[in-house]
């Protein structure tokens, strides 16, 4: 179990979480990633070398937020890249029970209700979830 969890953890170099050149680092195959799941891996973001909680949410579509409690600063998972959820599906703080929705990562009961996870820009291309906002289209 120790070997899967590591071949999921990766760690990338990004220098902007608003790229538009395409070569925006991967995190993870989307394909990996089963609906409804959610997966730790690490990035540079803003220079800081970070831990990301990534989800995949029933449609397919990828989020990432730093992983980290706003109510005290500590990790969410309570081993690396693993997450304790409700059996209503919200994302539990494995130290103070704060609990997060799961579409714009909102508290909504604990000691940080109100409060929310601080997003992380990433995109899908190529089957790929990838750092940052999706290339631009304009041209």
């Amino acid at each position: 179990m120790a070997a899967s969890i590591r071949a999921l953890r990766i760690r990338v170099v990004s220098t902007s979480l608003n790229r538009d050149d395409g070569d925006a680092p991967a995190l993870m195959r989307l394909d990996a990633m089963a609906p409804d799941s959610l997966h730790e891996v690490e990035a540079v973001v803003d220079g800081d070398a970070e831990s990301l909680i990534l989800h995949r949410d029933a449609a397919g579509r990828a989020r990432a937020w730093l992983n980290v409690c706003p109510h005290a600063g500590r990790r969410l998972d309570w081993a690396p890249g693993q997450f304790l959820r409700s059996k209503d599906g919200l994302l539990v703080c494995a130290v103070h029970g704060a609990s997060f929705e799961l579409q714009g990562g909102e508290c909504v009961a604990g000691p940080c209700r109100g409060e929310a996870l601080r997003e992380v820009a990433v995109h899908c291309a190529d089957g790929e979830v990838r750092l940052g906002a999706p290339p631009s289209t304009a041209g």
